[in-house]
């Protein structure tokens, strides 16, 4: 199966769906390359970008489940691979 590699850009404003974020990374841990995470103490919030190598569904349902928590906002950028 053909895979792409792509940058998750994830924005935590509620941190009470930090655990429930984390256990959805955790159940695509085979897809991920790596992640980094900043917390930006002036807004609040916390900045994560994960990027992945995985078939394009695989990567759709993964950012369609974050998006979908409550408080985080993710989108999502395809290199041209």
């Amino acid at each position: 199966m053909q895979t792409r590699v792509a940058v998750i850009g994830i924005i935590v404003e509620n941190r009470s769906s930090v655990s429930s974020l984390n256990m959805l990374l955790s159940e695509y841990a085979d897809y991920i390359i790596g992640r980094m995470g900043v917390p930006y103490g002036k807004k609040n919030i916390n900045i994560i970008s994960v990027a992945v190598d995985a078939p394009a569904d695989v990567i759709n349902a993964l950012s369609g489940k974050i998006g979908r928590l409550e408080g985080v906002y993710a989108k999502t950028a395809y290199g041209n691979l």
